[in-house]
C-alpha cells in the first residue's frame, strides 16, 4: 500500500501538467528577473528545481526512458544541466571595480551582485593595472584593447599578462575583463598639517571619450570632510573621429582645483596649501573599468551539454542505422 501511494506521488510528479507549470512559472521568473533585481534569485531557481524534479520522476516512472541507454544517458544530461544552472544562480558572482594606472587590487568591488551561496575568495585575488592601449577607428568605434597586467598565481608566482574585453584574467576562478569604462585619473598626495604619512591617491575623472566636454568631478580629501573641485583642461585632439587614433594622456594640461572660494591651476608637482594640509598634484593616469565574473557551473554545463548532444546522435544513430536509407 505505502509502495503504491510512492508510485503514484511519482507519477503525479512526472505528469507533463507539471512540466507545463514549471515552463510557464520559468518563463515568469525570467521575466521578474529581467525587471527587477530583488528575490530574482528565487524566482528563477525555484522553477529549475521543479523541472529537475519532474524529468527525474519521469525517468524513473515511465519504461521508455529506461530502454534505450542513449534516451536515458539524455534525460540524466538534461537534468544535470537543470540542477547546474540552477547551482551557477545561487553562487555566481558579477561585480565592477576600476583601478588606476599602477595600483594594486585590494579584493573590493565598487559594484557587485552575488548569490545567495557564493563564498567570497576575492581577497586572495592580487593584480595590478600596469596600463593600456585602446585601438578607435574612424568615427570613434572602439577597437582592441590591450591591457598589461601584473599578478601572484596561485603558488605565490610574479606573472605578467595582457587581457581585454575577450580575454580574461582568471585567479581564483574569477574572471577579470576590461570593459569600455576608462578616463582619466589626476594623482595626489596628501600631507596633513599636523602629521602623519602622507596618503597618495588618484581621482577617477568621467569616462572618456564619452563624457568628453565634462571631465571634472568633485570629491573628498581622505581624513577629512573638505570636498574639492577638480577639473582637467587640455586643448589637443586625443581621439579624432576623421581618423584611426588611440587613447592616450594629454601631452600639456593644466588641473583647476576649487575649494570655496579659492581657486588654482595645478601643474605636475604643483601644490594647495589649507589650514588641514598640503596637497600636491604628482601628475596624471589613466584609469580602468574591470567586469567581474564567478561561475564555477562553466565548464560541467560545457560537459553536461556535450554529453547530451552526444546521446541524442547517439540514439538517432542507431535509430537510422536500423532503416535503409533508401526506404
Amino acid at each position: 500500500m505505502q509502495q503504491s501511494a510512492v508510485m503514484l506521488a511519482w507519477r503525479a510528479l512526472a505528469s507533463l501538467r507539471l512540466t507545463l507549470v514549471g515552463l510557464v512559472l520559468l518563463a515568469l521568473g525570467i521575466v521578474y528577473a529581467y525587471l527587477f533585481d530583488q528575490h530574482a534569485t528565487l524566482a528563477l531557481v525555484l522553477p529549475m528545481l521543479l523541472l529537475s524534479i519532474n524529468l527525474l520522476a519521469a525517468v524513473a516512472t515511465r519504461p521508455a526512458f529506461r530502454q534505450s541507454g542513449a534516451l536515458l544517458l539524455f534525460h540524466l544530461a538534461l537534468i544535470a544541466i537543470v540542477l547546474l544552472l540552477a547551482a551557477g544562480r545561487l553562487s555566481y558572482l558579477k561585480g565592477h571595480v576600476e583601478l588606476t594606472q599602477g595600483q594594486e587590487f585590494s579584493g573590493v568591488l565598487t559594484e557587485v551582485d552575488a548569490g545567495v551561496w557564493h563564498r567570497s575568495a576575492l581577497d586572495q585575488v592580487r593584480f595590478s593595472n600596469e596600463g593600456f592601449t585602446i585601438e578607435y577607428n574612424t568615427g570613434l568605434q572602439r577597437g582592441v584593447t590591450s591591457n598589461q597586467v601584473s599578478y601572484l598565481d596561485t603558488g605565490g608566482m610574479a606573472k605578467r599578462a595582457e587581457i581585454g574585453d575577450q580575454t580574461p584574467l582568471v585567479l581564483h576562478g574569477y574572471r577579470f575583463y576590461t570593459s569600455h569604462n576608462k578616463g582619466f585619473a589626476p594623482t595626489f598626495s596628501w600631507h596633513p598639517a599636523r602629521g602623519g604619512d602622507p596618503t597618495l591617491g588618484a581621482v577617477h575623472l568621467p569616462s572618456y571619450p564619452i563624457n568628453e566636454y565634462s571631465q571634472s568631478k568633485e570629491w573628498t580629501l581622505p581624513g577629512t570632510d573638505l570636498k574639492l573641485w577638480t577639473m582637467l583642461q587640455f586643448d589637443e585632439v586625443i581621439l579624432d573621429p576623421a581618423r584611426p587614433s588611440e587613447f592616450r594622456l594629454p601631452q600639456h594640461h593644466e588641473l583647476v582645483v576649487r575649494h570655496g572660494d579659492t581657486r588654482i591651476e595645478l601643474q605636475p608637482g604643483g601644490a594647495m596649501t589649507l589650514p588641514e594640509g598640503r596637497l600636491v598634484y604628482e601628475g596624471l593616469r589613466s584609469w580602468m573599468g574591470y567586469t567581474v565574473f564567478y561561475d564555477w557551473t562553466i565548464y560541467w554545463l560545457l560537459a553536461a551539454c556535450l554529453l547530451a548532444i552526444a546521446a541524442m546522435g547517439w540514439y538517432y544513430g542507431v535509430k537510422f542505422y536500423a532503416k535503409p536509407w533508401n526506404e
